[in-house]
C-alpha cells in the first residue's frame, strides 16, 4: 500500500498532486467531470484587486508538444471571487484550497491578499510574481530578487496563511530569487510559470497571438522545469512546488525525485479535464513500479 500524503507548508494533503492556476477555473466548472475531492488540493484562476477582461484575442496558438497563451489574467475581481466563486466552490470542494494572487504594485498584492486572508476554506496563498502576459506587472516583480523579496514581505505582513511564491524561468539565476523570497519570508516556492515565446502566421506575416507574445507551456518546458525545480531544491529550506509541462504519473515522479513537495498540472487539464484524476489513480502504481511506497521517500534532491 502506497502512502501518498504530503505535507505542504504545515497541511496535510491526501496526495502531492495540484491542478495549476488558470487551468482548472474556480473549480467548480471542473466538478461536472469528476470528484475534485480526489486533489491534493488545486490552485484557483489567478485573481487581482479589480475585473480583468484580460487580453484581446487571439489568445491561444499551438505549437509542437506545446502550447502558446497570452490571456492576460481575466477574472471577475477579488470581491466576486469572494461573494461569488468561493461559495460555489464550497458546495463541491472540501479541502483548503490554494488562492492564486496576481497585482500590478505591492499595493494591489497585499489588498488581495488582505482580503483573501480572511475566508475560511482558502489554505495557502500563491503570489503570483511571474505571468509574462500582462504589462505593467506580474513577471516584472518576479525577475530581479529585491522586487520579489519586496513582494514576499508586504504579502507576508497582511496574511496568517502560508504565502507560496510562484517565479518565472524567464531570468538567468533563478536560484538568486529564490533565495531572496525565502530570505524575505516564504513558506514555499512554485515553480516554473511558462516560459515567454511567440509564433507568426506566415500568411499575414503577422504574431498569431494579440499580444505578439505569450507564455509556453505543455511538455516541451517540461526538462527546464524539472532542471530548476531541481536547482532551486538544493538551495532553499522551504517547500517546492514544481510545474511545467506535467502530464503522466511519471512525471510527478521525476519533479518528485527532482525535490518538489507537491506538484502542479497545468496545461494537461486543458487538454484532457480528468488529467489530475488519471494522475492520482495512476501514480501509486509507478511509485510501487520503482519501488517507492511513501511520496516523502521519493525526493533525493531536496532536504
Amino acid at each position: 500500500m502506497v502512502n501518498m500524503n504530503v505535507n505542504l507548508c504545515g497541511i496535510w494533503l491526501d496526495n502531492p498532486v495540484i491542478p495549476a492556476s488558470g487551468t482548472f477555473g474556480y473549480g467548480y466548472e471542473m466538478a461536472e467531470h469528476y470528484d475534485i475531492n480526489i486533489l491534493g488540493t488545486f490552485s484557483f484562476k489567478g485573481t487581482t484587486l479589480e475585473p480583468r477582461f484580460g487580453n484581446p484575442t487571439p489568445r491561444i496558438a499551438e505549437c509542437p508538444a506545446g502550447l502558446l497563451n497570452a490571456v492576460g489574467l481575466q477574472n471577475p475581481g477579488v470581491d466576486k471571487v469572494i461573494s461569488e466563486e468561493l461559495p460555489l466552490l464550497r458546495q463541491v470542494f472540501h479541502k483548503p484550497v490554494m488562492a492564486n494572487i496576481s497585482g500590478f504594485s505591492l499595493e494591489e498584492y497585499t489588498e488581495v491578499a488582505r482580503r483573501l486572508d480572511k475566508e475560511e476554506g482558502i489554505g495557502w496563498l500563491e503570489i503570483n510574481i511571474s505571468c509574462p502576459n500582462v504589462h505593467g506587472g506580474g513577471m516584472s516583480f518576479g525577475t530581479d530578487p529585491k522586487a520579489a523579496a519586496a513582494v514576499t514581505r508586504a504579502v507576508k505582513a497582511v496574511t496568517t496563511k502560508p504565502v507560496i511564491i510562484k517565479l518565472t524561468p524567464n531570468v538567468t539565476d533563478i536560484v538568486s530569487i529564490a533565495k531572496a523570497c525565502e530570505e524575505a519570508g516564504a513558506d514555499g516556492l512554485s515553480l516554473i510559470n511558462t516560459l515567454l515565446g511567440m509564433r507568426f502566421d506566415l500568411k499575414t506575416r503577422q504574431p498569431l497571438l494579440a499580444n505578439t507574445t505569450g507564455g509556453l507551456s505543455g511538455p516541451a518546458v517540461f526538462p527546464i522545469a524539472l532542471r530548476m525545480v531541481y536547482q532551486v531544491a538544493q538551495a532553499v529550506r522551504i517547500p517546492v512546488i514544481g510545474l511545467g509541462g506535467v502530464s503522466s504519473a511519471r512525471d510527478v515522479l521525476e519533479m518528485l525525485t527532482a525535490g518538489a513537495t507537491a506538484v502542479q498540472v497545468g496545461s494537461a487539464n486543458l487538454i484532457n479535464p480528468a488529467a489530475c484524476k488519471e494522475i492520482i489513480e495512476e501514480l501509486p502504481k509507478v511509485m510501487e513500479q520503482y519501488g517507492f511506497t511513501e511520496v516523502k521517500t521519493v525526493t533525493i534532491a531536496g532536504r
